[in-house]
């Protein structure tokens, strides 16, 4: 059988000769390639100055949960008000996982765009909404008019093909119903998706809130309302279920309470009426009153005590936050980072200072066109 000696492959000199050919080519273009790169420089100076300032202000919340038997140390003070708890629980813990859904729901982000908000460039509390999408708050940013004209010209321009958009129409039932958002809403949406963020940490059972805006002070206080709805969306859908149960054992414990004093006033009527009567009639009214006030009492007397089990259960069940890291007002900028910027700019000018020197002259001999080539010095 013929043996087969794989020989390591020799080195191309060819490949080498390029490889200097086109370090030698760079060189001889350098002064080419650092016009580029200098333009590159003065474009990211421009964009670092005038790009919008933001601030980031936040807080650390520390959710509080148990899977305990609900009133632990209420159980034997609910014992001798004749109230039992039995085997009443605190429902499943509400998942921190589920917190960057609820912070993505609609009627939350509607919540926040009508939030009203001081900012230090206008006298009077303006909504998040009308501050994003209204021209009248509207500020110039350099840099978004850059990506907006090069990056996102597509969107502009499919923007203005399709022109405005009929908003949904509702009626009856279906409106109450059927979430629904203008082209203004959804466009607020949009924005506060980047604006504010929420940071899960499974292992250390933490959740961190961060909202970013123009100023410290509008930071300051968005921060604090989207806390504070999160904390009373979290509860609501915690203690949905034992809170209807709560309303109803409170209508139920109002009904029974108006029977019982109207059986109660009535009895007492006819005691007074009939003091002296000792009429077979009488003691027969009277034996019907009685039992009519005992039975109104029994139930009214239950419905007492379940209607404070119920309390108890909604005040155990209820979410507890604590605030490790209340929000603060911000001292310096988080956004732009003008030396990353700078940087960033000065990197890419110097590759597309590299890349137009390799480039033009193979679109020279595609195109055509010689004038591209005085450009390069070959």
């Amino acid at each position: 059988m013929e043996q087969h000696v794989n020989t390591p492959p020799m080195n191309n000199p060819e490949q080498e000769i390029d490889l200097v050919e086109v370090i030698r080519k760079l060189w001889r273009n350098r002064k080419l390639i650092l016009k580029v790169t200098v333009a590159f420089m003065i474009l990211g100076v421009l964009v670092a100055l005038f790009s919008a300032k933001e601030y980031t202000a936040g807080s650390t919340l520390v959710p509080q949960s148990s899977d305990k038997k609900i009133g632990g140390s209420l159980s034997g003070l609910a014992a001798m008000a004749g109230i039992n708890l039995g085997d009443m629980t605190g429902g499943e813990v509400l998942s921190p996982k589920i917190y960057p859904k609820v912070l993505a729901s609609i009627p939350f982000q509607k919540d926040i765009m009508y939030t009203r908000v001081k900012f230090e460039d206008f006298d009077e509390p303006v909504t998040v909404l009308d501050y994003y999408t209204n021209e009248e708050y509207q500020r110039f940013s350099l840099g978004k008019t850059i990506v907006k004209y090069t990056i996102g010209l597509p969107g502009v321009i499919l923007k203005a093909i399709r022109g405005e958009q009929p908003e949904p129409e509702f009626s009856g039932s279906a409106e109450n119903q059927i979430q629904s958002l203008s082209k203004d809403e959804k466009k607020c949406i949009d924005i506060l998706k980047d604006k504010i963020n929420l940071n899960l940490n499974e292992k250390d059972g933490y959740v961190q809130l961060s909202v970013d805006m123009p100023d410290a002070w509008s930071a300051a206080q968005l921060a604090e309302r989207v806390q504070v709805l999160l904390q009373k969306y979290i509860t609501e859908f915690k203690i949905e279920k034992v809170q209807s149960n709560l309303d109803f054992v409170q209508g139920r414990y109002d009904e029974a309470k108006r029977d019982f004093e109207q059986v109660q006033e009535e009895r007492a009527i006819f005691r007074d009426a009939n003091k002296n009567l000792i009429s077979a009639k009488a003691q027969t009214e009277q034996e019907k009153l009685d039992t009519r006030y005992n039975l109104t009492l029994s139930i009214y007397t239950e419905l007492a005590k379940q209607l404070e089990q119920a309390k108890i259960q909604v005040k155990e069940t209820t979410p507890v936050f604590t605030i490790v890291d209340p929000v603060t007002v911000p001292i310096e900028r988080s956004k732009p980072k003008r030396a990353l910027i700078c940087i960033l700019f000065t990197f890419l000018g110097g590759f597309a200072g590299i890349g137009l020197v390799l480039t033009l002259p193979f679109l020279a001999n595609v195109s055509g066109n010689e004038k591209l080539n005085k450009y390069i010095k070959e």
